[in-house]
């Protein structure tokens, strides 16, 4: 590059030198075209002056002005005549001025093709190109003149192959691990919560398919819907089974996640065909994706019969055990096994635990648990050796009560109703000095299964009324404030096994049974028989249901380890405004109805 840029420091010192030996003939020209000018103008000036001096002298001028007049035409003619004679005989011949001029040859040798390789650039050293020579494009020299106006073509030259650059295409060598090795790495912790979370995403990825194809914005679906049949307006979407972990087991609780609503916890009792198994087992499915593997997987030494989410800390999954203990499982923790469990002794829970739910406030919650031994409990999701506070639950004369579900009032963390083995329905209050178990309501003949309180928000207050589910084959309605149901449902023929009210419509509530059927009940519409059913299997029994809370998605777990998902029609679901003023106005009827009844009977027979 050094010499291709003196090389164009000399033809620039060149073509300086021709341009000044230029300017310097045209100023010579100049210079003589003036001098002979100035020759011209002094002849001229010469015969003026003689013939001023000679006017002055007194020499007349005429006779030889005349004379020269006289004979001015004649010799104008003859030297026109000759000027003519002459330029006719010198027309084929012209003459030039020669002149000497000094003659500078410059010899420029043609172009070279440079061409770049990675020899010789270097990380230390850049090339650059003058501005005069940016634009440049190398032209051989043998190109015609004819086609020098046309573009040349460019011929890519492949850069020389440095040893490094073999090196770099050569393949690396994969070293072959050890038996030993690979066994250390699938059970390291990294590996494990790497393979857990893609094969999830993979998963998820793999039966994700479009949806909402059917749907129709003329609104046609829906009159259909609301026009159809019972049955079209409760179906089944999808269900939940695991060949190992669900299998020839029961599903003893159903919870719905507040913070993820697409998780659904499911907890099961054990698998008597499977001995070396872990008794219990909770599952976590994902609604959202259509996946065919749980969540997470959690087990435990002992059967899990009542399971929730920690309201208020989405990585929390609590479970009460038929030995008594209250186990607590984390997702981010790697282990399936409780991260947290309480003691098994005379401060906590020794019976069966049906119930668990975590209540009160983002900055102050516990869990409650409530076990058949007639005990309930207040625990710190932080502490497990021991309750924060216990409670006998006994009845007048000293009786402990077998509390098999229990539920809070709709916004209260004190007052709470709960169900018993002995067919008794009670209320309790958790501290207070009325603490323990206040009220006890008589009406069904068989254990209570389930018990919810009313707790949909809307322009009146239902908030006193409750439902309880038995074995008597019979749904009871209730309210606190009364000693007798205010209704009774009879349209099953088997055991009742859940009720559970809806979260957004204030008069549906849905049921499941040991035939295999979920009802759905609208007391707006009916009294006495669903507004819609489903028979899941007639082999199966419903253990449990829960709604979602968005009201138009329900679950019901069976004994044979399957959750089945099931839609919920939207006339069904979506609550009219009015809805609350007809549900008063169903009520009121009721306890006329009753009334009159209770008015019947006592009359005497005539």
């Amino acid at each position: 590059m050094a010499d291709r840029k003196a090389e164009l420091e000399r033809k620039k010192a060149k073509l300086a030198q021709m341009r000044e030996e230029k300017k310097r003939k045209e100023d010579r020209k100049k210079k003589e075209d003036t001098e002979q000018a100035t020759k011209q103008s002094g002849k001229t000036a010469v015969h003026t002056d003689a013939d001023e001096l000679l006017k002055d002298l007194g020499i007349p001028l005429s006779a030889s002005s005349s004379a020269s007049a006289g004979s001015s035409p004649q010799k104008a003619t003859d030297k026109v005549e000759s000027v003519q004679s002459s330029a006719a005989r010198s027309s084929p011949r012209v003459s030039k001025k020669l002149q000497m001029t000094q003659v500078t040859q410059t010899n420029i040798p043609p172009r070279e093709l440079v061409t770049y390789t990675k020899e010789t650039q270097t990380p230390h050293e850049t090339a650059e190109r003058d501005d005069d020579d940016a634009d440049s494009v190398d032209v051989p020299v043998s190109t015609p003149p004819s086609h020098l106006h046309k573009m040349p073509q460019v011929e890519m030259v492949q850069p020389h192959a440095t040893p490094e650059d073999q090196v770099k295409k050569e393949e690396p060598v994969v070293r072959e691990i050890s038996e030993e090795e690979k066994q250390q790495v699938m059970m390291s912790e990294d590996f494990k919560r790497f393979f857990e979370r893609t094969s999830r995403v993979m998963e998820r990825a793999i039966t994700e398919q479009d949806k909402g194809i059917f749907i129709d914005y003329v609104g046609a679906s829906k009159d259909a819907e609301s026009n159809g049949q019972p049955g079209e307006r409760l179906k089944i979407s999808r269900d939940f089974f695991d060949e190992r972990w669900s299998k020839h087991r029961n599903v003893t609780c159903l919870d719905w996640s507040t913070q993820f609503p697409e998780l659904l916890v499911a907890s099961y009792g054990t698998n008597e065909e499977s001995p070396h198994e872990p008794d219990g087992v909770a599952l976590v499915w994902n609604a959202k994706f259509k996946t065919t593997t749980p969540e997470y997987i959690f087990h435990c030494q002992s059967a899990v019969m009542s399971t929730c989410f920690a309201k208020f800390h989405p990585n929390l999954i609590i479970g009460g055990t038929y030995s008594g203990q209250i186990v607590l499982w984390d997702n981010r923790s790697n282990r399936r096994t409780p991260v947290q469990r309480t003691p098994l002794s005379s401060a906590s829970h020794t019976h069966p635990v049906y119930c668990v739910n975590v209540v009160g406030t983002q900055n102050a919650h516990n869990l409650i648990s409530v076990s058949t031994d007639g005990k309930m409990c207040s625990w710190s999701l932080d502490i497990f050796s021991q309750p924060q506070d216990s409670m006998e639950l006994q009845e007048k004369h000293a009786k402990s009560v077998a509390v098999t579900s229990f539920s809070f009032l709709s916004g209260d963390v004190n007052n709470f109703v709960g169900g018993s083995e002995d067919c008794s329905v009670f209320t309790a209050c958790r501290h207070g000095s009325k603490a323990g178990i206040g009220e006890i309501y008589e009406g069904h003949q068989g254990p209570i299964t389930g018990i919810d309180c009313h707790t949909t928000v809307g322009q009146i207050d239902f908030s006193s009324y409750f439902l309880t589910s038995s074995m008597d084959w019979t749904i009871k309605l209730w309210s606190i404030k009364e000693q007798k149901p205010l209704y009774s449902f009879e349209d099953n023929n088997d055991y009742v096994l859940d009720v559970k009210w809806s979260p957004v419509h204030p008069a549906v509530f849905a049921s499941t049974d040991c035939m295999g059927r979920l009802d759905l009940w609208n007391l707006n519409n009916d009294t006495e028989v669903p507004t819609a059913s489903l028979h899941v299997d007639p082999n199966v029994a419903l253990n449990k249901c829960k709604w979602h809370s968005n009201g138009h998605l329900i679950a019901a777990g069976d004994d044979q380890g399957r959750i089945y998902m099931c839609d919920v029609g939207e006339s069904i679901a979506n609550p009219r405004l009015d809805e609350w003023s007809k549900f008063a106005y169903t009520l009121q009827e009721i306890r006329t109805n009753m009334a009159e009844n209770e008015d019947t009977s006592a009359d005497p027979i005539r």
